[in-house]
């Protein structure tokens, strides 16, 4: 692959740091995430060039991704999230019927298989290096929303996910349990904490129970570590969401839309209500 060019770093700067060199890199208008444990169809590249050249408020792009082993099955069609602050892969484990064969506005594209255009990135940044690996494509989706950008799923491109191939185990689960609670910190906007702020709460408390009956296990333990460390961390995070909340231009019916069911926002529709 003589094409290619590799960036060799003289230490592990995690997912997000080396996305970001990369980003810092690349030449093109158009930047993708595309996982090592995935392979593409021969429409995939198009139907992101094509999206972003017919939708010019969109900022990121979703493609619809399917299990490598059982390619009937899906593993995301986009990502969302849910008003009690979670994040969720759209029609995950699913068989593919058809039902997601339509383009629609989503929440968050798969850092699996993502595509930015560059001119967001300019307003919205990169991916945050505090987070390392795990929850930063939905953080960085949550900025790109609350600054009014549009994530399409474009369901003509099609990716195949061996999923946890090159990642899970118990350093997944402690940055899954920290950076849950970095992401909601960051991005939960005011108007819907004093809604759902409660939700928010219980949910994670569930997420503590559920890792404490199960403390013998590693992963569970890692976990636990993991939600300390959001915690300890969460006066950082408040201070970068000053500065993103600031720069939010939807309504918040606009993410009410977004963030209950069907999760979705067919392109027909009329563009976002301001603030």
């Amino acid at each position: 692959y003589t094409q290619v060019k590799v960036l060799p770093q003289e230490r592990n700067l995690g997912f997000t740091g080396a996305c970001n060199i990369g980003f810092l890199n690349a030449k093109g208008d158009i930047l993708v995430l595309l996982n090592n444990d995935t392979t593409v169809d021969t429409e995939w590249i198009q139907s992101i060039v094509t999206a972003f050249k017919n939708f010019p408020d969109v900022g990121l792009v979703a493609s619809k991704m399917l299990l490598y082993d059982r390619r009937s099955t899906f593993h995301t069609a986009g990502d969302y999230v849910t008003l009690d602050g979670l994040a969720h892969n759209r029609g995950v484990w699913e068989e593919d019927t058809g039902q997601y064969d339509h383009p629609a506005y989503v929440f968050s594209a798969c850092g699996g298989s993502a595509a930015y255009r560059r001119t967001m990135l300019n307003v919205v940044g990169l991916l945050d290096d505090d987070f390392f690996f795990s929850f930063e494509d939905v953080d960085l989706a949550w900025r790109a929303c609350l600054m009014g950008w549009r994530c399409l799923y474009v369901p003509q491109g099609v990716v195949y996910h061996k999923l946890k191939a090159s990642g899970g185990g118990v350093t997944a689960s402690y940055y899954d349990g920290r950076n849950r609670l970095y992401t909601i910190v960051k991005n939960y906007p005011r108007d819907l904490w004093k809604l759902y702020g409660q939700a928010v709460i219980k949910a994670q408390f569930r997420a503590f129970i559920a890792a404490l009956r199960l403390w013998r296990g590693s992963e569970a333990r890692a976990t636990l570590r993991g939600m300390m460390a959001g915690l300890l961390g969460a006066a950082n995070m408040r201070r970068k969401r000053r500065a993103i909340q600031s720069k939010r231009v939807v309504s918040i019916g606009y993410m009410l839309r977004l963030m209950t069911p069907p999760y979705e926002i067919p392109l027909e529709d009329d563009p976002y209500p301001a603030v």
